[in-house]
């Protein structure tokens, strides 16, 4: 089944500096069960919303396939955790997702590459395991809202 298994927007950067510090706590909330998108500038209340030079990467996604049992977006640090979708095939298209709210289109435009964190956040050897598996950068085409659950679909080439 296609779905949305988790959503996240944080007001906060949680992994600055050095990854044997640890990552910062986890503000309260940063898990949703829904998020507000705005074209062209990103996720309502996340830490990079407006900021002109994460434009392009202003929604990143990850695929629920790939990472190991027990972890999920405050490990990885992605807004959006999909299930049923190969997101790491799909970039230069445009994603279309409706959680029930309207469809928002996505442009895809990047591999979100993994960081060292992984070892930290995930487990070791999660940064290695994750290479080319990492997700990936939109810019939101359109307003809308995301929830958790079931999502339809469409990708454009």
């Amino acid at each position: 089944m296609t779905e949305i298994a988790e959503l996240l927007a944080s007001p906060v950067h949680r992994l600055a500096g050095r990854p044997k510090d640890g990552p910062a706590p986890a503000p309260p909330g940063e898990l949703r069960t829904e998020i507000h998108i705005r074209a062209g500038i990103g996720i309502v209340g996340d830490r990079f919303f407006g900021h002109p030079a994460h434009h392009d990467a202003s929604v990143t996604m990850i695929a629920r396939e790939h990472l190991p049992p027990g972890a999920g977006l405050a490990e990885v640090r992605r807004n959006v955790l999909l299930t049923g979708v190969p997101v790491d095939d799909l970039i230069g298209t445009v994603l279309t997702l409706d959680s029930g709210a309207g469809p928002i289109r996505l442009r895809v435009n990047s591999a979100a590459h993994p960081c060292a964190w992984m070892d930290v956040t995930i487990a070791p050897g999660a940064w290695r395991a994750l290479r080319g598996h990492g997700g990936i950068r939109c810019t939101p085409l359109d307003d809308g809202i995301l929830r958790v659950g079931p999502v339809k679909v469409d990708i454009r080439r």
